[in-house]
């Protein structure tokens, strides 16, 4: 169907969900300028910006701009969906790269197009060659999910098609759209930057290590032996992102080379941000554009199309775009980190001005197709032709959003501590709750102050607006430990009355093994001396009661808290030697009561279990024990074996345990079991990297969210806290404190574990 068909009026309106400006990066420039060419294209269209912001404050949007997401907060895609369904929007039309999603591989989109009543059109400023399971399965379930995907290259075409086997009837081509402007005379300009009289190369974008304008510098001495007129021009800020990361360091890198190759006469930085119009008299000035990027991977670029679509000639590195756009004599393509080839293909151009302007003439005439007017009408074409399509063959909805029921590999629901904060008081965290309410009857404990510091400890390495408070509540939680310590006999007291009364002068072995695990916790993770101070010598101090300790639980608890102790301080040769006393006991038990059949250190399953796997595994990795490890992997395997049934998780009950030779309890089932197998299936993978046990912790992981003997949600997204268990009249109501810390734990466990190990597939965006 030709756009002379289509009657753009019956689309009504439009949601464009990407980036824009003023936030400083090429998605943002992308989506405002769509946004624009759409509007003037088709002016009866309702045009609506849905943007996403890397920070809390976000940017001064224009008018255009409706809805704003916090990127990393799963909350914003569910209300999003709900006001784009609400306010019934025609067509959503998604521009995404996958860094600017959260969730591991950009997976929190899939939350929001799932519950989209509307047809959906996704252009791709990425499509990866070799993606990483979880970046194809994105891509798939985005295809999925979406009517028509648009890219704005061949080559993105056939790897859709050949690596992710995507009909082609499916994919649009459209072009990278450009400002139309004149084909005019480069010395028009010149004059406005100070630079008349001179041969002008320009590179333009967002400055980062991977644009190689080292290797542009270094081929100018040979220029300009032959051209002592030439002027280079670097346009553009620092990448926000690599700013945030590394500072300028890129920016002072390329300048102290300047200065080292004494071209400081030539060489002009323009360390900013500019305007449409502003990088439009720019181009205008250029003779040259050169584009020396390191890697091939690169499906489209931005910057390219601007400089061939304003009759610049491009001297370029063969990465894929670029090999595809220069083609038949519209660009010339050096190899990548080839100094000697750019300065030579420089030389030329300057040289030959027949040359030059037949190449000008050739880019500047291919790209007619790229005008903004022209890209926006093939764009309405499509939002037509996805709209016809959704009328005459309804879809039924997804339901990858419906209700959080389960993670896959890489996807979970953000981190929530509002019910933490209502459970803490200037006491410390409360034990129980009636249903999300604080219950203040039955006061506090050692145990669950302790898990309480474990949590904010581990937070700490999540960088995030809630870091004051978090210390805040490490600091209660922490003071709660230090006042529990009874110093007339070395232990930990655990039950505290709402009055501010201890119960007892010592607590439980597991109490006390709990408390050091929350102290090792704090000491590794915390930026603040004065925790650091406070835990270590605590730390210290209670140590000495756990040899003689007779808990399996207790030896497993402190074994892990010592263990972070030594993350820190390594050299401590008493604590190592306390972690050879534990270790062995804890081993020692399970090599005498372990069968082929009973791969387990007592008679009873009970609770807490996954913990002293955990315990042993980290002993045997750091020991150098196999034989430690060994035990720990078949016991893991076997508590995974015996607990999960139809391909999810089914915890013992603590209504009874299990006890060899006779059947298990099925209920009650607490969420402590499920944290604590999903912390040393975490730890196994961590060992072994191997992904069998990635996966375990995520079938574990699911049980909090529905994938259970009842198929009931124990996960509360609306406080961020958890239900007490699963009965089996259903769910327990009451939100606790030890259920609540049992989920937090388990969530950023596997947070922790995608962030540091999993989520490392690069990303590019459309103009760099």
């Amino acid at each position: 169907m030709s756009s002379t068909d289509m009657n753009y009026e019956e689309i009504g309106s439009v949601a464009v969900i990407g980036n824009y400006l003023p936030r400083q990066c090429g998605i943002a420039t992308f989506t405002t300028d769509l946004v624009e060419a759409l509007s003037k294209q088709a002016s009866d269209v309702n045009l609506e910006a849905i943007v996403m912001n890397d920070n809390p404050e976000g940017y001064k949007y224009p008018e255009k701009v409706r809805f704003e997401i916090q990127q990393n907060k799963l909350s914003d895609y569910n209300i999003a969906a709900e006001y784009l369904n609400i306010n019934q929007m025609d067509i959503v039309c998604v521009q995404h790269e996958y860094g600017i999603f959260g969730g591991t591989a950009g997976s929190h989109l899939l939350k929001l197009l799932g519950e989209l009543r509307m047809p959906v059109v996704t252009t791709l400023h990425t499509v990866l060659k070799d993606p990483k399971p979880e970046y194809r399965e994105v891509m798939l379930k985005l295809t999925d999910l979406s009517e028509k995907l648009i890219v704005m290259s061949r080559k993105a075409v056939n790897f859709l098609t050949d690596i992710y086997d995507i009909p082609e009837e499916k994919i649009a081509f459209i072009h990278h759209g450009i400002p139309d402007v004149p084909f005019v005379d480069p010395n028009f300009y010149k004059e406005k930057f100070r630079v008349e009289g001179k041969k002008v190369l320009l590179t333009f974008g967002l400055l980062a290590p991977n644009k190689g304008i080292e290797h542009v510098l270094q081929a100018l001495p040979t220029i300009i032996k032959k051209h002592p007129d030439i002027a280079y021009i670097i346009l553009g800020a620092t990448h926000p992102n690599i700013l945030k990361a590394h500072g300028d360091e890129y920016r002072i890198r390329l300048q102290q080379l300047v200065h080292k190759l004494n071209l400081s006469d030539h060489v002009h930085f323009q360390n900013r941000f500019v305007g449409l119009n502003e990088l439009c008299e720019f181009l205008g000035a250029a003779d040259v554009y050169i584009t020396p990027y390191l890697e091939e991977a690169q499906i489209t670029s931005g910057t390219l199309i601007y400089a061939m679509g304003s009759g610049k000639p491009v001297v370029s590195t063969p990465y894929w775009y670029a090999t595809e756009m220069l083609a038949d004599e519209r660009g010339i393509i050096v190899p990548f980190q080839d100094s000697d080839a750019i300065a030579e293909e420089i030389t030329n151009l300057v040289d030959q001005d027949m040359d030059r302007n037949q190449i000008r003439k050739n880019a500047y005439s291919f790209t007619r197709e790229a005008v903004w007017s022209e890209v926006s009408k093939r764009y309405l074409d499509v939002f037509c032709e996805v709209k016809l399509k959704r009328s005459l063959h309804p879809r039924p909805r997804h339901l990858y959003s419906d209700n959080i029921k389960s993670i896959t590999n890489f996807e979970l629901p953000e981190i929530k501590f509002d019910h933490l904060k209502i459970m803490t008081d200037d006491t410390g965290i409360l034990q129980h709750a009636t249903y999300t309410i604080p219950n203040r009857n039955h006061g506090y404990c050692t145990d669950d102050n302790a898990r309480a510091l474990v949590v904010t400890a581990m937070a700490c390495k999540y960088s995030s607006p809630n870091s004051v408070w978090l210390d805040s509540l490490s600091n209660l939680y922490l003071s709660f430990i230090l006042d529990a310590y009874n110093e007339d006999n070395g232990r930990f007291r655990n039950f505290m009355t709402y009055s501010r009364q201890w119960m007892e002068e010592m607590g439980s072995e597991d109490s006390h093994g709990r408390a050091l695990w929350g102290l090792g916790k704090i000491i590794v993770f915390t930026h603040y001396t004065g925790q650091k101070d406070v835990a270590t010598l605590l730390f210290k101090r209670a140590l000495n009661a756990v040899e003689e300790f007779a808990s399996p639980r207790a030896m497993a608890f402190a074994l892990v808290g010592i263990h972070a102790y030594l993350e820190k301080f390594s050299g401590d040769s008493e604590v190592r030697r306390m972690r050879k006393i534990l270790a062995e006991k804890l081993f020692k038990l399970f090599k005498n009561n372990t069968t082929q059949k009973w791969p387990w250190l007592e008679k009873k399953v009970s609770y807490a279990n996954g913990k002293l796997v955990h315990a042993l595994l980290l002993s045997g990795q750091w020991m150098q024990r196999n034989d430690m490890i060994e035990m720990g992997l078949n016991s893991l395997r076997w508590l995974l074996d015996i607990q999960t049934e139809k391909g999810h998780f089914s915890p013992i009950g603590s209504h009874g345990w299990y006890e060899q030779d006779r059947p298990k309890a099925r209920f009650d089932q607490q969420p402590l079991e499920a944290n604590a197998m999903i912390e040393a299936c975490v730890e196994a993978f961590n060992l072994t990297r191997n992904r069998v046990w990635l996966d375990s912790a995520v079938v574990c992981f699911n049980w909090f969210l529905g994938h259970n003997d009842l198929n009931l949600s124990l996960y509360d997204p609306k406080t961020g806290g958890c239900r007490d268990g699963l009965t089996a009249d259903g769910i327990n109501q009451n939100e606790g404190a030890e259920s609540s810390l049992a989920w937090l734990l388990s969530l950023m466990a596997l947070q922790t574990l995608y962030s540091d190990e999993i989520l490392k597939q690069p990303t590019s965006e459309s103009v760099a």
